[in-house]
């Protein structure tokens, strides 16, 4: 069976080298990208199960990525999770209103992580 494949868009190497670890771990796949236009161009080239957004990035941040993906008729269905280092009052809602499926605060706290991103994959067909 083909592993559910999660595209990680994180700009930080210590949070991408753990989100990768704590995933795979779980038996996820990874593929990482550093920004919001390589995380579009990577998804619309071949969309994965799920994509795990840093709302923090150069060139074009996660909302501007959830957008984008959430305009394109391809992308569209794709369960988006926000992360943010960044935790002000009001910014998991915002999230969730811009068609984020969970906002989860870094740092990733190691126990909960991955499997609070896979359960967002449970309603994804398996490929």
């Amino acid at each position: 069976m083909k592993k559910r494949r999660v595209l990680l868009a994180e700009d930080n190497p210590a949070n991408t080298y753990l989100a990768r670890f704590l995933l795979e771990q779980h038996g996820l796949e990874v593929e990482h990208v550093r920004n919001g236009i390589e995380c579009l161009a990577r998804a619309r080239l071949d969309p994965p199960h799920l994509v795990l957004l840093d709302l923090q990035m150069p060139l074009m941040d996660g909302f501007e990525a959830a957008r984008e993906l959430r305009a394109d008729p391809n992308t569209c269905h794709l369960p988006l999770v926000a992360a943010s280092a960044y935790a002000m009052a009001g910014d998991r809602e915002r999230a969730l209103a811009a068609g984020f499926c969970d906002y989860i605060e870094k740092p990733f706290e190691p126990t909960t992580f991955a499997s609070r991103v896979a359960s967002h994959l449970q309603e994804v067909p398996k490929s």
